[in-house]
């Protein structure tokens, strides 16, 4: 719990620590400590029929079955052969309320980053699809992989909402509102677009939070009647430039953004969630990534929102 309390307090200040790992190519990439369970020797694998190729097996793991995807062959990269498996690490990590193992070649070390020095991926690479961010460590590149990415593509996400939830939450949004989407993944951004599309409200998207708390000033400076408009912000917790954490707490310091209904919406899990929420001033919390959930809290966040909007022509 000491590991947990400070790697809360490093996400509460901008900052992470990532895991810096290979893969066949020797390039090096990241992922968020907070994430990763345990790192362990390739298990025994038991194969899964007709998965997808990236899925190497399931195996048991302190009396969990697991389910281990080849992160080469996810993104892209060559497939790991069986030889390489037998000396492979599998990183054990839990995203979108479930447990899975990433199949990887090495695994370095731990650094401690600000999220200022972790910077949005470049255009045109093989892997930019599934990056969320890029960082440098030594002098030498690291890429940060955008997970909801790999989980999309081997496992599928459902994004309809429920036909019994989207009846309670149908006719609250009015034309005039709009939310403001802010997430480094461009699949979670959809997710959410899409989510919310089906509840009849207009979304704004946004890359990080620097991004979407310049969106914010510039509207109270230059255009208050959008501001007027926007009934939520939804912000995802891990993003470069500012996380969640930081974006909510500058918009709860900005008199004219203070009352804004703001929603962290993160894969992130774990028990410091809630006291964090409360420490920034953000509204509610919420695990990705679940139609019906966010429709609820969304929903929640429309009943609560003050009856005067400015006309729009």
């Amino acid at each position: 719990m000491s590991s947990v309390d400070s790697r809360t307090k490093l996400a509460g200040h901008n900052r992470l620590e990532l895991l810096i790992f290979g893969l066949a190519d020797d390039q090096r990439f990241g992922i968020n400590v907070f994430k990763v369970r345990e790192v362990i020797r390739c298990p025994k694998l038991t194969d899964v029929p007709k998965a997808a190729s990236s899925v190497r097996g399931i195996a048991d793991v302190r009396g969990h079955t697991i389910t281990i995807i080849d992160l080469s062959d996810a993104i892209g990269g060559p497939r790991m052969s069986p030889e390489d498996v037998k000396e492979a690490f599998v990183i054990i990590t839990e995203y979108n309320r479930a447990v899975q193992g990433f199949l990887v070649n090495s695994v370095d070390r731990i650094v401690n980053l600000s999220w200022k020095e972790v910077m949005p991926p470049p255009t045109g690479t093989n892997t930019s699809n599934f990056l969320t961010a890029v960082a440098r460590v030594d002098k030498a590149l690291v890429e940060i992989i955008d997970v909801e990415q790999i989980f999309s593509k081997v496992v599928g996400t459902r994004e309809e909402i429920s036909a019994d939830v989207l009846q309670q939450v149908s006719g609250l949004a009015s034309k005039e509102c709009i939310a403001l989407v802010a997430d480094d993944s461009l699949v979670a951004r959809n997710q959410v677009r899409n989510t919310l599309k089906q509840m009849g409200l207009e979304t704004v998207l946004a890359t990080n939070g620097k991004e979407a708390f310049d969106t914010l000033r510039r509207w109270a400076d230059d255009s208050p009647e959008q501001l007027d408009r926007v009934a939520l912000v939804i912000s995802d917790i891990e993003m470069p430039i500012m996380d969640g954490y930081a974006l909510t707490t500058q918009i709860r310091r900005d008199p004219r953004l203070k009352s804004l209904y703001v929603i962290l919406h993160s894969s992130l899990s774990g028990v410091f969630n809630e006291a964090m929420v409360e420490n920034v001033g953000a509204d509610r919390f919420i695990a990705k990534f679940h139609p019906d959930d966010l429709a609820k809290v969304v929903a929640e966040a429309l009943r609560n929102r003050p009856q005067h909007l400015v006309e729009t022509k």
